[in-house]
């Protein structure tokens, strides 16, 4: 999704404005997308939440799936609107991330300096002239740090199911026109390991408020044949390669409020 994510700074990035975004063309590539428990309930309905590992930070990370290859999003269509009633905050959240520095304690704001939707020229300002944040940065500030608390609690949700052994392989094939395609290298919680968890681990699980989470990505899996349907249609629809953003006036989608 970033180009060049480089930390946000007054001096550096006095004049940067950000533009209004219409359409999500840097996302048509993007054929997964990182959650938090807290859009499992929303996302469910639209696309499956499954979970990958990694194995660098040895965790487990939820994830929606956009498409069933590389490189294909099946939800940004050929003006680069998303066909979708609900967009996964990361996706939102764009030009701008929380990183975590060096000790892996300080956050820092970081913003992509190559994105499209950023211009010296017009848009909204993230600083004033003598170098204070502008009421638009700290509304992105905000909302940066509520994601940041839900990735916490995401952290915490993944950590208890791994440790109660409740993940297991997703191995799954569909069939797209007349090709059949597997679906591997991800995880879904498994059924039966979750029925015969103790009542002890079941009613900490309760009092967590994860059981909403598991449910609705148990639930979300059928949106794999969604995937399929789309995936047919789209392959049948004319190609257009000529996919670019519209970041002017109109219908617009930001983080900025």
């Amino acid at each position: 999704m970033f180009n060049k994510l480089v930390p946000l700074q007054s001096q550096k990035h006095v004049n940067t404005k950000i533009k209004n975004i219409q359409g999500f063309a840097f996302a048509q590539d993007f054929h997964l997308a990182s959650v938090m428990v807290h859009e499992f309930v929303r996302a469910a309905s639209l696309y499956p939440i499954v979970f990958i590992e990694d194995t660098a930070q040895d965790q487990f990370k939820p994830i929606v799936l956009l498409g069933l290859e590389a490189k294909q999003n099946l939800f940004v269509d050929a003006e680069g609107k998303w066909q979708a009633s609900y967009i996964p905050a990361i996706i939102r959240r764009y030009p701008f991330a929380l990183v975590k520095g060096e000790n892996q304690e300080q956050l820092t704001v970081c913003i992509d300096e190559e994105s499209e939707i950023i211009s010296e020229d017009e848009g909204v300002p993230l600083f004033h002239e003598d170098g204070s944040t502008t009421d638009a940065l700290e509304n992105v500030k905000r909302y940066l740090s509520e994601l940041h608390q839900m990735e916490v609690i995401t952290t915490e949700f993944c950590k208890f199911m791994s440790e109660n052994n409740m993940f297991a392989p997703l191995n799954m094939r569909v069939r797209q026109s007349d090709q059949v395609q597997n679906i591997a290298g991800c995880y879904v919680i498994n059924e039966e390991r979750l029925k015969n968890l103790s009542d002890e681990r079941f009613l900490e699980l309760r009092k967590k408020g994860f059981l909403p989470a598991v449910y609705a990505h148990l639930v979300s899996l059928s949106q794999i044949e969604r995937l399929t349907t789309l995936a047919s249609g789209a392959q049948s629809a004319p190609s257009d390669n000529a996919l670019e953003r519209i970041a002017e006036e109109a219908e617009t989608t930001t983080v900025i409020q």
